[in-house]
């Protein structure tokens, strides 16, 4: 037996019909509601419990077609099976595209009411889909919302610890009396920073696996220039387009960059010269092309690291990393390292 708690509306200004219509489905088990034309069949549906709507085409005033986009529009509306005249196709179509789940022909004989039963089979497994896949979407956006949380916190902790490191850093520092360790103490706590700045970049951004990179350079150079005071140039330039990168790789251009930017505040302009470091980050071609440059006393002849070359070391493996190809420019008045990789 058809499960008694469905209930059917059948809206149709054919009364003698509609009779029919009632006993053979409520003989399967259906329960069925007569609705003489569409004002008394949305009147019905304001007060619940219909399960599914059968509309027919033809009536006078409104026809179904005129009907059924109000029907659907309403919250949780029923899934409707549509009535047209015997062989219209057209009208079946028009009512298919507007939403309706199925229709059925209207013709005289038994074959009329196996076809419309069937239909409303059909249409009560549809909607039945329609609900499971609604409560799975459902699920899933419950899931990544929870996930995106739980990943934003994580990155605050994160970048939370890491300034709390560069703080300890900065503390030992200041203690040292030896110039050495006191420069290497600062570049690590500069490589700390900018990592750091990438996971506060993404605690404080809707998107939680890549970094608005444009953004991010200039907060990183503007930190920069607050904490190489000692030692800074005259000003830091950014020229980015805006631009997005997952961010795996936006932590290692973070470090390339931070590198690049400490050598030339340490190397560029020495014995009080003043000038400009600037930071450009472009894309063209689905490529990132990423340079540092300056106008100081440029590469040595024998292009040999000067300190510990530690900076260099790191600046390649992280470059190796990313696949991406390093050129210095020996035509540029000062230096310039540009690092080009697909985006």
């Amino acid at each position: 037996m058809t499960d008694p708690a469905v209930r059917i509306l059948y809206i149709d200004d054919d009364a003698a019909m509609a009779r029919l219509v009632q006993r053979r489905l409520e003989r399967r088990g259906y329960a069925v509601e007569w609705a003489k034309d569409g004002q008394e069949g949305l009147e019905r549906l304001e007060r619940g419990g219909i399960t599914v709507v059968g509309l027919d085409h033809e009536m006078p005033g409104a026809t179904g077609l005129d009907i059924l986009p109000t029907l659907l529009a309403r919250e949780n509306a029923p899934p409707v099976v549509y009535v047209t005249g015997a062989g219209d196709t057209r009208v079946a179509v028009a009512a298919l595209k507007a939403g309706a789940d199925d229709y059925v022909p209207k013709e005289a004989g038994d074959g009329f009411f196996d076809l419309l039963a069937a239909a409303i089979e059909h249409a009560l497994e549809k909607a039945c889909l329609r609900r499971e896949r609604e409560r799975a979407e459902q699920e899933v956006r419950a899931a990544r919302d929870r996930a995106e949380l739980l990943l934003r916190e994580v990155n605050h902790r994160v970048a939370n610890s890491l300034a709390l490191v560069a703080a300890l850093v900065r503390m030992q520092r200041t203690g040292l009396s030896d110039s050495t360790a006191r420069t290497a103490l600062e570049e690590t706590q500069a490589r700390i920073t900018a990592i750091a700045g990438i996971h506060r970049s993404l605690y404080t951004s809707d998107d939680v696996v890549s970094v608005r990179f444009d953004t991010y350079l200039e907060t990183l150079l503007a930190e920069m220039h607050t904490a190489m005071a000692l030692r800074r140039p005259d000003s830091f330039i950014v020229v980015a387009d805006p631009v997005s990168v997952p961010t795996d790789k936006a932590v290692s251009l973070a470090v390339i960059v931070t590198e690049l930017v400490t050598n030339a505040c340490k190397y560029a302009y020495p014995d009080g010269r003043s000038g400009s470091i600037r930071v450009r980050a472009m894309t063209a071609d689905g490529q990132l092309s990423v340079s540092v440059e300056d106008d100081g006393v440029g590469f040595s002849e024998n292009h040999t690291p000067q300190g510990t070359g530690l900076g260099t070391r790191i600046v390649q493996a992280m470059a190796s990393s990313l696949g991406a190809l390093l050129h210095h420019d020996r035509q540029h008045p000062g230096t310039r390292v540009t690092l080009k990789m697909p985006l």
